[in-house]
């Protein structure tokens, strides 16, 4: 699986990428949005591991998808509500990680990816909920 992680923290790229080389899979390393559109344009990426601020990491998103690449994103944000992570996920991203997170869940989700078909856009989101009610129990 080929990914590419795109952070403007270079520290925090650096550090990812080499997490997921030890982890099997071949990493690219980007830093801006224009950066990241120009290595997808050139093919062979199966996921994007997208931790941009929230307003360019959306537009970036909505750029991929736009695009039809077929990849899977995976966005990182240090925006933990639920809204940030829909907006996320409304934008056309496959999956939404919150910073801090641990790196085990990271891969966990990258892996996951695997399984999905290939990126339909925010047009193949399913209808989402604020808050789920079942008899007994109120999930947030």
């Amino acid at each position: 699986m080929r990914v590419l992680v795109v952070d403007d923290e270079e520290l925090m790229a650096a550090a990812i990428a080499e997490g997921l080389r030890q982890e099997a899979f071949a990493v690219d390393v980007a830093h801006d949005g224009e950066e990241v559109l120009d290595r997808l344009a050139g093919g062979g990426y199966d996921v994007v591991i997208l931790g941009l601020p929230r307003v360019r990491g959306d537009e970036v998103c909505r750029r991929i998808v736009a695009a039809g690449t077929g990849v899977r994103v995976l966005m990182l944000s240090v925006f933990v509500s639920a809204a940030d992570r829909v907006a996320g996920l409304t934008v056309g991203a496959d999956d939404h990680l919150a910073k801090p997170f641990a790196f085990a869940e990271l891969v966990a989700r990258v892996r996951a990816l695997e399984s999905v078909p290939a990126h339909s856009g925010a047009q193949g989101q399913p209808q989402l909920v604020e808050t789920v009610h079942a008899p007994g129990h109120r999930l947030p």
